[in-house]
C-alpha cells in the first residue's frame, strides 16, 4: 500500500463548496448548506473534516476553497488557516465546471504543471490510509497525462449514487489499481443497482477528480470551447486589480454544465479517463436515511436522534429524527421514520423515499415559497 507520510508532490486540493444538499431540506438550506453542518456527530461540519482530511496530502497552503459569495463568512470561520489567494468566490453557482474549470485555470497560471485535486466539501470519509493511497495511485496516473477519478467499491445495491462501469487494468506506474473507464452511469433502479453489485465492474461515482491543471483545461477546451474562453479570461484576472469587473462581467455568463458530462464522459470515451478503486468508507450523505445509517451503525432496528437538546419519546420505532425546537417528539410503532423539526418547516417521511424530498424543495419554488428555502 503507498501511504505518503508528507505531502504529495505538486498536489494543489481543490474543495468546491457549493450546492444546498436540497434532498437535506429544510436542515440544509441556502443560507446553511449541507457543508456547513455536522452530520456525523463529530463536533466539526463536513466542511472542516474535508479541510483535516486533505491537509496530510497537499498541506495546508494548497488548499483552495470554491463557494459562493454568501457564504464567505461561514466557510473563513471553519477554515481559520485558509489564506485569501486560496478563496475563489462565485457570485452565483454556475455547476461544477465553472467552478473546478476556474480553479484549475488560475492554478495552471499560478504554477504551470500543478496537479489539481478536486474533493467534494460534503462527504463522509473513513480510513485515512486507504484514501491516501487512492489519492496518491490518482496522482501517479494524473502525472502521466490521465483524468483521474476515484470510485468506491459497492457494498450494497445503493440506488443514491452514480455509478462508474470500469474496464481492463492500466499499465500506469506507481498506479498499479488503475482501470480503463468504460462509462459513467446516472443513478440505477433498485434491479439495476443489483445487478451492478454482482456484476464486480461497477464503482460508485465519489466526484473526485485528480488531472494535471492543464490536462483539465484541455478536455474543458474540447468539449466547451466558450466556457473555456471565459474561464481562461477570468483567471487572467484573478490576480490583478480588474477582478471584480470581470467576475461581474463573465460568470454570469458561463454555461451550466456538470464536470461529469464536460469533462469525464468524453475523456471516458477517448480512452483518457483511470478510475482508481478506493477500498476506505465513503458516503456522500446525501439524504436523510444515509445520515441515519451513519448513525445506527447500519442497524435498521436504531433510532438516529440529532440537534442539541432534542427531545424524543421512542417506543418500537426505527429511522432517524433531528431536531432544532427543542419540542417534545413522540413516536410509538413507526418504522424508518425521517422527522426534520425546524422552527419553521416540518419534514415528516420515510427512508424508502428520501430520495424524494428534493421534489418537495423544487414544489417549494415553483410555490414561491422561497422564506423556508
Amino acid at each position: 500500500m503507498i501511504t505518503p507520510s508528507e505531502p504529495i508532490d505538486r498536489l494543489y486540493s481543490v474543495i468546491p463548496a457549493g450546492g444546498i444538499g436540497s434532498r437535506l431540506w429544510p436542515l440544509s438550506r441556502a443560507d446553511a448548506p449541507k457543508f456547513l453542518h455536522d452530520l456525523t456527530g463529530s463536533g466539526h461540519t463536513l466542511l472542516r473534516d474535508t479541510w483535516d482530511r486533505l491537509v496530510p496530502l497537499s498541506g495546508e497552503q494548497r488548499i483552495m476553497v470554491v463557494t459562493g459569495r454568501a457564504h464567505r463568512a461561514a466557510v473563513e470561520q471553519q477554515l481559520p488557516e485558509l489564506t485569501d489567494p486560496n478563496v475563489v468566490l462565485e457570485s452565483e453557482p454556475r455547476d461544477s465546471t465553472a467552478a473546478i474549470g476556474l480553479a484549475a485555470a488560475i492554478l495552471q497560471l499560478r504554477e504551470p504543471g500543478v496537479i489539481i485535486g478536486s474533493f467534494p466539501a460534503d462527504q463522509v470519509i473513513k480510513g485515512d490510509a486507504l484514501f491516501r493511497s487512492a489519492v496518491t495511485e490518482a496522482v501517479a496516473a494524473a502525472d502521466a497525462g490521465y483524468i483521474v477519478t476515484i470510485g468506491i467499491q459497492p457494498t450494497e445495491a445503493a440506488i443514491g449514487f452514480g455509478y462508474i462501469k470500469s474496464a481492463a487494468a492500466l499499465a500506469v506506474e506507481g498506479a498499479p489499481t488503475a482501470l480503463a473507464v468504460d462509462s459513467f452511469v446516472e443513478k440505477p433502479s433498485p434491479d439495476v443497482a443489483e445487478e451492478y453489485l454482482g456484476n464486480g465492474n461497477y464503482l460508485w461515482n465519489a466526484g473526485i477528480f485528480i488531472a494535471r491543471a492543464d490536462r483539465l483545461l484541455a478536455e474543458i477546451s474540447a468539449a466547451e470551447p466558450e466556457l473555456y474562453a471565459g474561464l481562461m479570461k477570468l483567471a487572467e484576472a484573478w490576480d490583478t486589480p480588474a477582478r471584480g469587473a470581470v467576475v461581474d462581467q463573465v460568470w454570469p455568463r458561463l454555461k451550466k454544465i456538470a464536470i461529469d458530462y464536460s469533462v469525464a464522459e468524453p475523456a471516458a470515451a477517448a480512452g483518457k479517463l483511470v478510475v482508481i478503486p478506493g477500498q476506505f468508507d465513503w458516503d456522500d450523505v446525501g439524504d436523510f436515511a444515509s445520515i441515519a445509517k451513519l448513525h445506527s451503525g447500519g442497524r435498521k432496528s436504531n433510532l438516529a436522534i440529532l440537534g442539541e437538546g432534542a427531545r424524543v419519546l421512542a417506543d418500537s420505532s426505527s429511522g432517524i429524527v433531528v431536531s432544532h425546537t427543542g419540542r417534545m417528539i413522540a413516536l410509538i410503532g413507526v418504522e424508518d421514520i425521517v422527522v426534520i423539526d425546524t422552527p419553521d418547516a416540518l419534514l415528516v417521511t420515510t427512508s424508502a423515499n428520501a430520495q424524494k424530498v428534493k421534489a418537495v424543495v423544487d414544489a417549494l419554488k415553483l410555490s414561491g415559497s422561497s422564506d423556508v428555502l
